[in-house]
């Protein structure tokens, strides 16, 4: 009997030349990188993936990492001037953060003092315990300063996991949502993963992103098998993704 060998599709093949706009490669800022040689080796593991384009977004989490432009800005110039030229020729770096709703992110947005991804765009997340009372104010202050909110892994916080229509509300305030690539495995576990596939299959995903903070995490993106209706629909966020943040 003949048998029918499909190629594995891997989810690297539809990579090249991505922007990456959330991960955490900055050195010694937050719960990524821990020095320059830590972030070095997770940008040639990224590269490898096919990324051209980062967008480091360490976290602004004033309880735990109180982060500021000017300590954002001292990281990566140090990263910059550590890189040896051939590597940084090619790829483009350009710093952006991530940023906790909490109250200093409220005081940050009335200033308009906000560190974005690229135009007004501005990445933000949430305790993953709970939401904030006032997520709602927080994301019309956010639009009424004039940005655009992009709610990083919107699948990783288990409060909506079974409150599904909580995410179409979200979508109607006006929230564009970041799903993290790993969260198509169980890495953060089955109840992220399932989630991630209903965001996916209900027209919910606007951009993808690693997320990444370690070598760890990389590995399994890069052996990370995707099925037929996955790459369907994560080709053109893919796309979606690299025509909104790349700057070449």
């Amino acid at each position: 009997m003949l048998q029918v060998f499909t190629k594995k599709q891997f989810l690297k093949d539809l990579l090249e030349d991505f922007v990456d706009i959330h991960n955490h490669i900055l050195p010694g800022i937050d719960d990524g990188a821990k020095n320059i040689k830590e972030s070095i080796n997770l940008i040639n593991k990224l590269k490898d993936l096919g990324i051209k384009e980062f967008i480091p977004t360490p976290h602004v989490y004033e309880d735990f990492y109180p982060n500021t432009d000017e300590t954002i800005g001292d990281s990566y110039f140090k990263l910059l001037e550590a890189l040896k030229p051939k590597l940084l020729s090619s790829i483009r770096i350009n710093p952006a953060a991530e940023y906790m709703m909490d109250y200093n992110f409220e005081k940050l947005i009335e200033d308009k003092n906000l560190f974005t991804l690229k135009g007004n765009y501005v990445l933000v997340e949430m305790s993953y315990f709970q939401a904030p009372i006032n997520l709602e104010d927080i994301i019309f202050k956010i639009k009424t300063r004039g940005y655009i909110p992009i709610l990083a892994h919107p699948e990783r916080y288990p409060y909506y996991h079974n409150n599904k229509d909580f995410y179409n509300k979200l979508k109607q305030l006006g929230c564009f949502f970041q799903l993290n690539l790993l969260s198509l495995t169980n890495y953060y576990g089955k109840h992220v993963e399932k989630t991630a596939t209903y965001l996916i299959d209900e027209n919910l995903i606007d951009f993808v992103a690693t997320d990444a903070h370690n070598k760890d995490q990389v590995a399994i993106l890069s052996n990370l098998i995707l099925n037929k209706n996955q790459k369907t629909l994560l080709h053109s966020i893919i796309e979606n993704t690299k025509n909104n943040f790349s700057i070449l």
